[in-house]
């Protein structure tokens, strides 16, 4: 009878490269382009690009307000008032400046 002293090769390197495997897919599970960590990136990039178009919906309904109330179809004369006494720097004749 033939005995082997030397342990068998082929099991062993099937569970070797098994491991490798599962190692590598759990890996990239985790960390890959696709992975939970990445999800976790995207989702709180998503988060405040909502925010931020939120902040920006509302300035231009803002601005919209203001340049309706300014054009030629509706005017608000306190308004019209207000910007030109701040951009403009206008005061009425019965007012005191003091600086």
């Amino acid at each position: 009878m033939f005995h082997r002293n030397t342990p068998p090769v082929g099991p062993l390197a099937v569970t070797l490269v098994s491991l490798t495997l599962a190692a590598y897919f759990v890996f990239s599970a985790i960390q890959g382009d696709y992975g939970v960590l990445r999800r976790a990136e995207y989702q709180a990039e998503s988060n405040a690009l909502r925010r931020n178009l939120e902040q920006l919906q509302i300035s231009i309904a803002l601005q919209e307000n203001k340049t309706l109330r300014l054009s030629d179809h509706y005017l608000d004369l306190d308004l019209l008032d207000q910007q030109a006494r701040d951009i403009l720097g206008f005061i009425r004749p019965d007012e005191i400046v003091i600086q």
